[in-house]
């Protein structure tokens, strides 16, 4: 990838604050690193596997969280995932052309934006539907969550809370686990492929640990979350529009 120090630094700080938030909702990140990464325009090769990468160090942390905590549906969790690893190794496989992957980044990015906005709804007794359907649903996640480098969550915790197929509680954990496994499976199958990683990897993981660590363990402190919802609303929606637009 080759980074000055300055972009380094600066993607450093920008992804403590985006693993922070997403951890404490046991999310790993991914949308809101690949938004990050478009603003200072790195190139699909990089950030696919950079985003899938920092999700599972960061949605494990999460998941370990919310499952010692008993905020898990088992019952739901494996229909839906049952499909969606093999579909995620198989979207990881598949290396999109730019004037394909941009334009697909950037509306996944600007419902990722959407679906910070929306407030959660009221919560009702969660009505799981049956287990064809969970696996068709997590199945067209997997593979959309290979192709983008996202780790499907964003589009299946919606989804879990919207339709009440699990309870609100167990949402988190369940969104975890998954994301987790469909990360995996999204980087090896994308490793197959490319077989590099970017060299400045190692550094950005460290600066998502801290992140993580702090959304796991003591919350978001310095800023409301409120305002970083808010904030990184804002940076999905103006990287959105620049992949949709160049």
């Amino acid at each position: 990838m080759g980074l000055e120090p300055l972009v380094l630094g600066l993607l450093c700080v920008a992804f403590v604050a985006a693993a922070a938030l997403y951890s404490s909702v046991g999310h790993g990140g991914a949308s809101a690193y690949l938004a990050i990464m478009a603003l200072f325009a790195l190139p699909p090769d990089v950030m696919r596997p950079t985003a899938l990468a920092l999700n599972v160090l960061v949605a494990g942390l999460g998941a370990w969280r919310f499952v010692r905590a008993g905020r898990m549906d088992w019952g739901v969790f494996w229909p839906v995932t049952i499909l969606a690893v093999p579909m995620a190794w198989l979207g990881g496989t598949v290396s999109l052309p730019g004037e394909i992957y941009r334009p697909v980044l950037g509306v996944v990015l600007l419902l990722a934006a959407l679906r910070l906005a929306i407030p959660e709804p009221h919560p009702g007794a969660p009505r799981p539907p049956s287990k064809p359907v969970l696996a068709a649903a997590g199945g067209g996640i997997g593979l959309l969550a290979g192709l983008t480098g996202t780790g499907g969550g964003i589009f299946l915790s919606p989804l879990l809370i919207f339709a009440r197929w699990a309870k609100a509680t167990d949402t988190m954990g369940i969104a975890a686990c998954f994301i987790v496994v469909n990360s995996l499976a999204g980087l090896a199958g994308n490793l197959a492929v490319t077989r590099a990683l970017p060299p400045e990897l190692p550094v950005l993981l460290g600066a998502a640990l801290v992140g993580g660590l702090i959304g796991t363990q003591a919350g978001v402190r310095l800023f409301t979350p409120v305002i970083l919802r808010a904030t990184l609303a804002v940076v999905m929606v103006v990287a959105g529009l620049k992949l949709l637009t160049t």
